[in-house]
C-alpha cells in the first residue's frame, strides 16, 4: 500500500489525511446517490431525458474517489491553496506561481476525468435502463 504524501509536492499532492477522508466521503456519498437514482430511474420507468440527471452525482463520486487517490484536491489546486493540517478547509497559500501553474494543471486534469466519467455514467443510464 502507498504511504500517504504529508507534505505539498507541486501538481502532485496538495492534502493532507483531513481533507482526503473528507474526499473519500464526497466520493462515497456521489456514489451511493447514483446508485439510488439508477434503481429509482428503472423502477420509476423515468423518461430517457431525465436519466441524463446520472452525471451530477456520478461526476461527483469520481471527483471524490480520483482527488482521494490523487492526495489532491481541484479546487485547492485552481484556487492555489493547500491543506495539510487536521482542519477541513483551513488552507495556506502557494506564492510559487511556478507551482501554482503546475497544481492549476492537475486539477483541470482531475475535473475533465470526473466530467467524463459523469458523461459516461449518464450516457450509460440515457441508454440502458429501459423504460418497459
Amino acid at each position: 500500500m502507498m504511504s500517504p504524501k504529508t507534505e505539498y509536492i507541486p501538481g502532485v499532492c496538495n492534502i493532507g489525511q483531513a481533507e482526503i477522508r473528507s474526499r473519500r466521503q464526497a466520493g462515497w456519498i456521489g456514489l451511493v446517490v447514483t446508485i439510488l437514482l439508477w434503481i429509482a430511474f428503472l423502477i420509476l420507468r423515468v423518461p430517457a431525458t431525465w436519466r441524463l440527471m446520472l452525471f451530477i452525482p456520478a461526476a461527483i463520486a469520481a471527483a471524490g474517489f480520483l482527488q482521494t487517490a490523487m492526495h489532491f484536491c481541484a479546487a485547492f489546486g485552481i484556487m492555489g491553496v493547500i491543506n495539510f493540517g487536521p482542519n477541513v478547509g483551513k488552507t495556506d497559500t502557494i506564492e510559487q506561481a511556478e507551482f501554482r501553474r503546475k497544481d492549476r494543471k492537475k486539477a483541470v486534469l482531475i475535473i475533465l476525468y470526473s466530467i467524463f466519467i459523469g458523461i459516461v455514467t449518464a450516457i450509460a443510464g440515457y441508454l440502458f435502463l429501459s423504460p418497459n
